[in-house]
Formats: structure tokens, sequence, C-alpha cells
């Protein structure tokens, strides 16, 4: 780690999570530009239009995993900073479903270089601290959605500008992050300092518990993220304004991840996961039967429940099979997104057949299972933990 600027790479590392974390509360406020109040897309077409931000994000988190130990994080890096740019200007220029299709797609790409490259580097320069480290990080996903729902908010409710002026401030902290890598050394991920070789990885890519978690992150992100994603249909009958209680679950969120590493040593990775899923299916049901003020209520008690999801499920992995690599890691976000691709257009069907509430209700049926599944891997974490 010598030559190497840890605490510049980890806050070049959050702005770059900024920028994707960002682009998801801004598409979010896009719904209603592109929707059937505006361009005249119906909600499933829509829901097809940002699918490419998850599968996208799918694709490069799995080529973009293995690539990391072979190209190196800083190449990596770089495929990160470019396809944003292009999927931004590109996003300001589209008109209808194939242009916001193509568009979502590149920022869906560079949204996976981001955390291809930057979850392994964070593991491999806090190797004492890795879950920890990884919420403190992804403290700025929730923390973008935050500030990408204000500036929605600001720049097209109070103050009436075009959406295009909305989505290029997104070119702010892409700069931003550009100059902070600029120059800079990077470090090797752990799987390269251990010495771990290609077929022993691919191997652990096979154990047990392996597979359950990847199965797990389907669940943990169409439960955090397709609720969140589509907040103004799900909530435009119970608030005026959907965007501040997305901003309200992520402040949430992001002051949950600031102080993860308290939480971690009393209830470890495992007994975190159970918490969560427990209230993330008591806030989903919570949301189905309020309204007005109430529903910020509800989302808090949401909020609370998928505060820890995603970094927890990365450090779980990193932790306990990090023989699996910058792969394992990717695979694991890949997972997670390709799983919200799945579920955005079918929200979208659910809500046009149906409505909202419906779509809340079939998806508190994903932390149901959650539960189930974390009492187990709770019991055998402490079994295992118990013979060694």
């Amino acid at each position: 780690m010598e030559n190497i600027n840890k605490n510049r790479l980890f806050l070049a590392s959050c702005v770059a999570l900024l920028v994707t974390s960002m682009t998801f509360a801004i598409r979010a406020r896009l719904e209603t530009v592109f929707g059937p109040e505006g361009v005249g897309l119906t909600l499933e077409q829509i829901g097809w239009a940002f699918t490419p931000a998850f599968w996208g994000f799918t694709i490069a988190m799995i080529i973009g995993g293995p690539l990391v130990d072979s190209l190196g994080i800083k190449k990596i890096t770089w495929m990160a900073f470019v396809t944003h740019a292009i999927g931004i200007t590109w996003t300001i220029l589209a008109k209808d479903q194939t242009s916001l299709f193509l568009a979502t797609l590149f920022v869906g790409i560079g949204n996976g270089m981001v955390e291809a490259a930057l979850n392994p580097m964070i593991a491999s320069m806090y190797s004492k601290n890795k879950t920890k480290m990884l919420n403190r990080f992804h403290v700025w996903f929730p923390g973008g959605i935050v500030i990408g729902s204000l500036i929605g908010w600001l720049v097209m409710d109070v103050m009436g500008l075009s959406w295009q002026i909305m989505v290029g401030v997104l070119f702010i902290p892409l700069v931003i992050y550009g100059l902070m890598f600029r120059g800079q050394n990077f470090p090797v991920t752990e799987r390269v300092q251990m010495g771990v070789s290609n077929k022993k990885m691919i191997a652990s890519l096979g154990k047990p518990l392996f597979i359950f978690m990847v199965l797990c992150m389907f669940l943990t992100a169409a439960s955090e993220l397709g609720t969140t994603q589509r907040i103004e249909s799900l909530l435009k009958e119970s608030v005026a304004v959907p965007l501040l209680v997305l901003a309200f679950i992520n402040g949430i969120m992001a002051l949950g991840r600031a102080f993860a590493g308290q939480v971690i040593h009393k209830l470890q990775p495992a007994g975190m996961l159970l918490f969560s899923a427990i209230f993330t299916f008591i806030g989903l049901w919570l949301l189905t039967i309020t309204s007005g003020g109430m529903t910020f209520a509800a989302a808090a008690v949401f909020a609370v429940g998928v505060t820890f999801f995603w970094p927890t499920m990365l450090g779980f992995v990193a932790e306990y099979l990090p023989e699996t690599g910058a792969l394992g890691l990717s695979i694991m976000g890949g997972a997670g997104m390709l799983s919200v691709s799945v579920v955005l257009p079918l929200m979208g069907k659910l809500m046009d057949d149906a409505n909202a509430m419906e779509a809340l209700r079939t998806m508190s049926i994903l932390p149901a299972i959650l539960i189930a599944a974390f009492i187990g891997l709770y019991i055998y974490m402490k079994k295992r933990t118990s013979n060694t």
C-alpha cells in the first residue's frame, strides 16, 4: 500500500458513488416527464426503458469483476467515467422510449463499473474493517439519492426549470471524481494480494454459502431499489411530493450507514440482515395503509429496514468468502441489479392493471421470504462461530 493515498481514493470513490446514486433519484423524477402526463409512455413502457440501468449495471459488474484483477482497478474506474459521461449526455438528448433506453444503458454500465472497481478496492485498502468501510462507502448511495431528489424537486418543482438542467447537474460530481482519481496510484485487489489462483476463485463461487447469498441478493436489492426507483408512481396518491419521501428514506439510510460500525459490533452481519428483513417487511405493509404525514412514518420504518441490506451483503461475502475476490463482489452486485431489472416492468404492469397498493403488497412478499432465509443464516453462523 506504499505510495497510495487511501484517503483521497476513498473520497474519490464516494463522489463516484454519488454520481451513481444521483442517477437513481433523477431517473425516478424522469418517470413523470416521460410518463402518461408527459411524453406519453405507459408505466410499463417506462419500466422497460429503465431496466438497462439495472441489467446494464449487471453486465458491467460481471465483465468488470474479473477484469479488475487482470486490467487493474484504475482502468475499470476510467471506463466508469467515460460511460457515465456518455450516458448523462444521451439522457439530456432523449426524446422517446428508445433513446431513453440507450441512455439508461450507458448510465447503468457506468454505475456497474463504479461498483466493480471500487468495492474490491475498498475491501483491499481496509482489509481489517471491510463491512464497516463498505457501509461508510455506501453512505453515499442513499446520500446521493437525497441530493438528487432535492435537486429534482428544486430545479423542476420549485424553480420551474427544464428536466435537462436537472440531468446536467450530474456533470458536476462526474468532473470532480475524475479530477480526484487523476494521477493516483491504485492498490491491487485482495485476491491478488492473497495469491489466490483463478481456479480456486472459480471453485469458491460454487460454495453453498456463496450461492445462498447470491439468491438472497436478488430479494434484498429488489425490496430496496424496486420500491424506491418507482416511488413517484407508488406514492402519488398518498403524498403530494413523493420525491421528498424518497429523500427522507435515503436520509435515514445515509445516517444509519455512517454509524454502521456500532451496529455491526452488536449484531454481526447475519443479525443485521435478519433485522433489516423484518423492518423492510413491516415498512412495506405500512406504506399500503398510510397517507399524508403518516406515509413518512411508514417510510421511516422501511428505511431502517433497507439501510444495511446492500453493503452488509457485500461485506458478508468479503469477510467470510474473501477467496471469491472481486468477481464474487461483482456477482453479488450484478445479481442485485438484475433482479431490479425484472421487478420494474412487473411493478409497472401491476400499477397499470391494478393499483400502487397492490404493487406494494406484492413487493412485501420478498422481505417475508428473507426473514425465513436470514433466520437460517443466523443460526448457521452461530454454529460456525462456536465450532471455530
